[in-house]
């Protein structure tokens, strides 16, 4: 457990960091750089989906995990706790929840979470989760400059997704299969670049809803 420990806190220093920062900047400055972060999410997720071997796979299990997710709620479920957060801790952020329910999408949708946990929890290697520490601590300054606190309290979402794929890692080690990562890749890179459109406006998808197509990208990937 101790690269998602690492992890969550660099994602805490971070957002603490951004939060401190983000009062200095006007009001245009917030602006540009939500734009740079949604160019980049963009960027980095076109990189990630293209890449995978399979396009019907990726285009399946987004259209599977958008009604699998709308059925259950997800996104609402997130902004539950997101806003159960907010009252707890009296934060008077307009965008905590959109803050953390972004941020909680962005950090458990890359192949890294499950490469990671699987090999920190059956050899003890916790090297890729380290580096992934360092990209979410980087974008977790970037992220509560323009969203505030609510970026920090997604580390409660990595704690529980990698931790909990961390313990069950014994069981889950046929998820770091060629295949698998393929799918996981090129499938959480589409659900980044709905995350680049929704920081730059250009569109108001609910992230948290398609969430559910990692896993059945997993699925698909393993029966085929």
């Amino acid at each position: 457990m101790t690269g998602t420990l690492v992890n969550c806190g660099a994602i805490i220093a971070g957002s603490m960091l951004g939060v401190k920062a983000g009062r200095f900047f006007p009001e245009r400055m917030r602006a540009a750089v939500m734009n740079a972060l949604g160019l980049a999410c963009l960027v980095v997720g076109a990189q990630m989906a293209i890449s995978g071997k399979d396009l019907l796979l990726v285009v399946g299990s987004l259209l599977l995990g958008a009604i699998a997710g709308e059925a259950a709620r997800v996104e609402e479920r997130l902004e539950s706790v997101g806003e159960f957060l907010k009252a707890r801790f009296r934060s008077r952020s307009s965008t905590f929840v959109e803050g953390f329910v972004s941020a909680s999408v962005l950090y458990v949708s890359g192949a890294m979470v499950i490469v990671g946990s699987i090999q920190e929890g059956t050899t003890g290697n916790a090297d890729i989760l380290f580096t992934k520490s360092i990209l979410d601590g980087v974008a977790s300054i970037a992220f509560a400059s323009t969203y505030g606190p609510g970026v920090a309290f997604s580390a409660l979402t990595v704690f529980a997704v990698q931790g909990g794929l961390t313990l069950l890692a014994s069981q889950l080690a046929f998820l770091q299969s060629p295949a698998v990562i393929d799918a996981v890749t090129s499938t959480g890179g589409a659900l980044i670049m709905a995350i680049g459109f929704n920081l730059m406006g250009a569109a108001k998808i609910s992230v948290g809803n398609i969430v559910p197509a990692l896993g059945f990208a997993i699925l698909w990937a393993v029966l085929k």
